[in-house]
C-alpha cells in the first residue's frame, strides 16, 4: 500500500524523519519495503529500506518555486510560443517563453485575475528534459528563443519527475501558499510502500496508519469530520434497503446526493489519488476512491436515475440477496460473470447491480450525465468476499479491504465523509437527503477483554507497570479501566483482530510490545535447564535418504501440497482399469481455499513432478527429480486425515550430458534414461540405507498401473508387501502435461521403505580368502521371471552364496517353444577356503531348489 507523507500530517504530527518513521512503522509490524521521494532530499534509509532509482530529482528550495502567471502574451516571432509574465515574489515579473498549449486560450486577455499558478524553474534549475525519451537530466540556462532572451521555465508534471505528461504545463488549483514558496514545501513528498499483512485490516487505510503513527510517537490523532450538511427530503421518499442474508451482508447504509455536476476533479484530489496508485476519473468515483484510502472503508456510487428508470418510476429498493446458481452480471471491467449460489449480490427488483464488497456493475455505473447519485457504504462476511474472489479469478481494492474485515461500524462514519465530499465537489445544486438508510439487524458486540497485568510480563518477558500499559492501549484507542492488577480494556470498533479471553489477552500483548518496541524488550538467557534433546529418528532417517538421492545426481524439489482434483485426474490414463478404488478419491478440501488451483489437499506426489518436468523440459536436456513428502488420505472416523510421507522419482532425457568430450548432447544422438536407470537408483537406496538384502531388498513383479505403459510397469515389493510401481509414465498421461519425451517415474511408501532400515548396522570384517566362482545356467518355462530364479537360488545357496548376477538370457534352439536359459554368475565365499566338495553341495541343493519350486532344470 503507498502511503503518501503529506496525507498522513492532515491526521497526526510528525516531527521525526521519513526515514526515521519507516523504521518505526516496520519495527511496529508494517513493513515498510520502499521509500519513493518526490522532490525532497535523500534521507539515510534505514537497514532493510530500499533506496529510490538514481534517476530521483531533488527540487532546489532557491531554483523552483511557486510562481503566478499573471499575463500570457503572444509570441512576437512565433505563432506557437507565447510569453508568460510570471511574478514569483521577486518584485518584478519574470518574462518565459513557453510552447504549453493549455496557456494559449489566456494568450491576449490581459492581466489575469485570479492568476494562473505553476511551478517556475529558474535559471541554474536542474529539471528532467521534456522533449527527450525517458528522464534525462539538464541545468537551464539562459537562451535566445526566437528572438527573445529566456532563463526561466514554467513546469510540466514530466520536468519535475510527478509523470510522464508534457502535453501543457502543471497549473496548480486551491493555491494558498504565497508567491515564491519553494515547490518542495507544496508539492514534496515521501512515498511510503507499505507491505501489510493480513491481520493488519485497520491499516489499509491512511487514517489506519495514522493511528498507528501516533500510538508510536506519543502525538494526537486528528480524524476527518463524519458529519455532512443534509436537506429536508427524506431518503425514505426515494428509496429503501433490504438484506436477506444478514451473515454474508451485516449492515447496507445508504443515501442520496442530487443534483451533482460531473466534472473533473480538483488537482489535491487527482494528485493525492495518483500517489496512491489510482487513474482519477471524475469527481464522484474519485470521492469514493479518496475515502476508501482514507478510512480503509470501500464505498460504490450508483447512477440513482438508472436505479429508477429499472423501477419503473417508482422508488427503487436495493436488496442484498444470494446470487441464483448461473446468474449472470456483467461487471465495470466489461467480464460478464457466471455466479454460484454463493456469492453475494446488491441488486434491486429487477435483478443484480454489483458483486457485494468487490466491484458494481456496468449498467448503473456513473457516467457523464449522471445527475443524482445514490452512495451505498456496506460491511460484507469477509470469508465469503474471498471465495467469491477466488472463484471468479478477480481482485479489487475493496475486495482487499473486505476480505482483511472491515467492522460494520466504520460503514457510518464513512458515508457521512463520502457524502458530503460529493456535496463539496458536485456542484452548487448538489444537495444531500436528510438521513442516512441504515439496515444494521445483528449489531457487532462490544468486544471486552480483562487484562492481568502478571500476563503482560509471562507474555513479553519484561515487567511494565500499569500506567505504561494503560497508556500504550490508550494511545491505540482501547478504552482502559483499572481494577486492582487487571485492566478491564474494551476493545476500539476499527478493530477485527482483538478475540476474548485469553486470545484476547495475547492479541493485547502482542499490541503492547509492538507499540513498546521489540526492540527495547532485552535479551535474557532461560533460566530452566534445558529438556533432554532426543533423537527424531524419523526425520534423521529421511534427511539421510535425502543425502543419497542428491549423492545419486538427482535435485530434490518441495511441490504445494494443494493442488485440485482435476489435476490429479490427469494421472490415469483413458481406458486403463482403476487400481484399488483410485476412481473413488475422497479428497480433504479446503473450506476457504486462497484460489481456483488450491482447492484440496494432494493425494499423490507424481502431479507436481510432471508438472516440474514440464515447467523445465525446455532448459534442460536431463532431469532427475525427486520429492518426499506427505498426502493426505481422508479418514471417516476422523476430522483429521492420515498423512503417509511418500518418495517420487521421476527422470527424464538423455541419460549423459554434454561435454567437451561427448560434444553437445540432445535426445536426439544420444540415449534416454529408461526403466532400469530408475531400478539402479532404487537397488543403490536399498543398499545404502543398508536394508536386509541390500540391493535385492525390493522386488520388482509386472504389475499394471493406470498412470503407467502397460507392459513397462512393475510393482514395488518389500518382504511381500507391495509399497508402491515404477515404470514408464503413459503417453497420453504425458500428453496432458505437454511433455513431448518419455518419463520413467516411481511413487512409493516412504515410511514402509524407512521402516525397514535396521537400528543398528551389521558390519562384516573384509574376507580373507579366496572366493569361488561359478556359472550356472537353469531352463525354466517362459512364465518365470528372473527375479523369482533368483530369490529361489539365494535361499538354497544359504550364508556361503555371497552373490548372484545374472548375465545370460537364452532363447531358441535347442531348448522347447515355451522355455528360456536363465544364465547365473555365482560367487561362494567363507571365513575359510572353501573345498570343491562343499561348493558342489550347496550347487546341487540350489539346482535340486529350483527343480522343486519353479520345474527348472539344468541345462546341459
Amino acid at each position: 500500500m503507498r502511503v503518501p507523507l503529506s496525507w498522513l500530517k492532515d491526521y497526526v504530527t510528525i516531527t521525526i524523519s521519513a526515514e526515521e518513521l519507516a523504521e518505526r512503522l516496520t519495527l511496529a509490524g508494517l513493513e515498510v519495503k520502499a521509500l519513493e521521494y518526490i522532490g525532497v532530499p535523500q534521507g539515510e534509509a534505514p537497514a532493510g529500506i530500499n533506496v529510490p532509482p538514481s534517476d530521483h530529482l531533488v527540487w532546489a528550495r532557491d531554483k523552483i518555486v511557486l510562481g503566478a502567471i499573471r499575463e500570457v502574451k503572444p509570441h512576437p516571432n512565433a505563432d506557437r510560443l507565447v510569453l508568460a509574465m510570471v511574478d514569483y515574489g521577486a518584485g518584478t515579473l519574470e518574462q518565459v517563453v513557453t510552447g504549453a498549449p493549455n496557456l494559449y486560450p489566456y494568450t491576449g486577455k490581459g492581466e489575469l485575475n485570479p492568476p494562473l499558478y505553476a511551478p517556475l524553474a529558474l535559471e541554474g534549475a536542474e529539471v528532467y528534459d521534456g522533449h527527450a525519451e525517458g528522464r534525462q537530466r539538464m541545468i537551464l540556462r539562459e537562451k535566445v528563443l526566437r528572438g527573445i532572451p529566456n532563463r526561466a521555465m514554467v513546469c510540466s508534471a514530466k520536468e519535475l519527475g510527478l509523470g510522464d505528461d508534457h502535453e501543457g504545463i502543471l497549473l496548480l488549483e486551491d493555491v494558498t501558499a504565497p508567491i515564491g514558496t519553494p515547490l518542495v514545501d507544496i508539492l514534496g513528498d515521501v512515498i511510503f510502500e507499505i507491505d501489510l499483512t493480513p491481520n493488519m485490516a485497520r491499516a489499509y487505510g491512511i487514517l489506519g496508519v495514522a493511528r498507528e503513527v501516533a500510538a508510536l510517537t506519543g502525538q494526537t490523532l486528528r480524524e476527518p469530520s463524519y458529519e455532512y450538511l443534509g436537506s429536508d427530503e427524506p431518503s425514505e421518499q426515494f428509496f429503501s434497503v433490504e438484506i436477506q442474508d444478514s451473515h454474508l451482508n451485516p449492515r447496507f447504509c445508504a443515501i442520496l446526493i442530487r443534483d451533482v455536476q460531473i466534472a473533473p476533479s480538483p488537482s489535491w484530489l487527482r494528485r493525492r489519488l495518483e500517489a496512491v496508485g489510482v487513474r482519477s476519473i471524475n469527481n464522484i468515483v474519485d470521492v469514493t476512491n479518496y475515502v476508501m484510502f482514507e478510512l480503509g472503508q470501500p464505498m460504490h456510487a450508483f447512477d440513482y436515475d438508472v436505479l429508477l428508470r429499472r423501477s419503473g418510476g417508482k422508488p427503487p429498493r436495493i436488496i442484498t440477496r444470494r446470487a441464483a446458481q448461473g446468474e449472470v452480471l456483467e461487471t465495470l471491467d466489461g467480464v460478464k460473470r457466471v455466479l454460484d449460489d454463493q456469492t453475494v449480490l446488491v441488486c434491486d427488483s429487477e435483478g443484480a447491480l454489483g458483486l457485494g464488497g468487490i466491484m458494481g456493475g456496468a449498467e448503473s455505473e456513473i457516467q457523464p450525465h449522471t445527475r443524482n447519485v445514490l452512495l451505498e457504504v456496506a460491511s460484507w462476511n469477509y470469508i465469503n468476499i474471498r471465495r467469491t474472489m477466488s472463484v471468479q479469478k478477480m481482485s479489487s481494492e475493496a475486495g482487499v479491504r473486505f476480505s482483511r474485515g472491515v467492522h460494520p461500524e466504520q460503514a457510518r462514519r464513512a458515508i457521512g465523509r463520502g457524502a458530503e465530499l460529493m456535496r463539496l465537489l458536485g456542484g452548487a445544486q448538489a444537495r444531500i437527503t436528510r438521513n442516512v438508510i441504515d439496515v444494521y439487524p445483528n449489531p457487532a458486540p462490544q468486544v471486552t477483554v480483562d487484562l492481568p497485568l502478571r500476563e503482560v510480563e509471562r507474555n513479553i518477558g519484561i515487567q511494565l507497570d500499569a500506567e505504561t500499559v494503560s497508556g500504550i492501549l490508550s494511545r491505540l484507542q482501547f478504552g482502559v479501566a483499572q481494577h486492582g492488577d487487571v485492566l478491564h480494556v474494551t476493545v476500539p470498533d476499527h478493530r477485527v483482530d482483538i478475540s476474548t479471553g485469553q486470545i484476547g489477552v495475547a492479541d493485547l500483548c502482542e499490541e503492547i510490545a509492538r507499540i513498546y518496541g521489540y526492540d527495547r524488550i532485552p535479551d535474557t538467557l532461560i533460566e530452566d535447564a534445558l529438556p533432554e534433546q532426543a533423537a527424531d529418528e524419523a526425520l534423521i532417517r529421511e534427511e539421510r535418504s535425502r543425502d543419497i538421492l542428491a549423492q545419486l545426481g538427482l535435485r530434490e524439489v518441495i511441490n504445494y501440497r494443494l493442488t485440485t482434483p482435476e489435476a490429479e485426474a490427469r494421472l490415469i490414463a483413458p481406458n486403463m482399469p482403476p487400481l484399488d478404488g483410485a476412481d473413488k478419491f475422497d479428497y480433504v478440501r479446503l473450506a476457504n481455499p486462497i484460489s481456483a488451483e488450491r482447492t484440496v489437499m494432494r493425494q499423490t506426489l507424481l502431479n507436481g513432478l510432471l508438472v516440474n518436468i514440464a515447467d523445465n523440459l525446455r532448459h534442460s536436456t536431463q532431469l532427475r527429480l525427486f520429492e518426499i513428502g506427505s498426502i493426505f488420505l481422508k479418514r471417516p472416523d476422523s476430522l483429521l486425515p492420515d498423512e503417509p510421507r511418500r518418495l517420487a522419482i521421476a527422470l527424464c532425457g538423455t541419460r549423459e550430458l554434454s561435454s567437451w568430450q561427448r560434444g553437445e548432447v540432445t535426445p536426439k544422438n544420444a540415449p534416454l534414461m529408461d526403466f532400469y536407470d530408475l531400478k539402479g537408483i532404487l537397488e543403490t537406496l536399498c543398499q545404502s540405507l543398508r536394508l536386509q538384502g541390500g540391493a535385492k531388498a525390493l522386488t520388482f513383479k509386472a504389475e499394471e498401473h493406470p498412470t503407467f505403459f502397460p507392459g513397462r510397469c512393475a510393482a514395488l515389493y518389500l518382504r511381500d508387501t507391495r509399497i508402491g510401481f515404477m515404470g514408464e509414465v503413459h503417453p497420453l498421461v504425458r500428453a496432458r502435461y505437454d511433455i513431448t519425451l518419455p518419463v520413467i517415474a516411481c511413487e512409493l511408501d516412504f515410511d514402509a521403505l524407512t521402516a525397514e532400515i535396521p537400528l543398528i548396522d551389521r558390519i562384516q570384517p573384509i574376507p580373507t580368502t579366496p572366493p569361488v566362482y561359478e556359472d550356472i545356467a537353469l531352463v525354466v518355462n517362459e512364465s518365470v521371471t528372473a527375479a523369482e530364479l533368483e530369490s529361489v537360488i539365494r535361499a538354497a545357496g544359504g550364508e556361503l552364496l555371497r552373490e548372484v548376477r545374472l548375465f545370460d538370457v537364452y532363447r531358441g534352439a535347442p531348448l522347447p517353444e515355451g522355455k528360456k536359459s536363465l544364465a547365473y554368475a555365482l560367487t561362494y565365499q567363507a571365513d575359510r577356503t572353501l573345498s570343491d566338495k562343499e561348493v558342489a553341495a550347496v550347487r546341487a541343493k540350489i539346482v535340486k531348489a529350483a527343480e522343486s519350486q519353479l520345474n527348472a532344470a539344468l541345462r546341459a
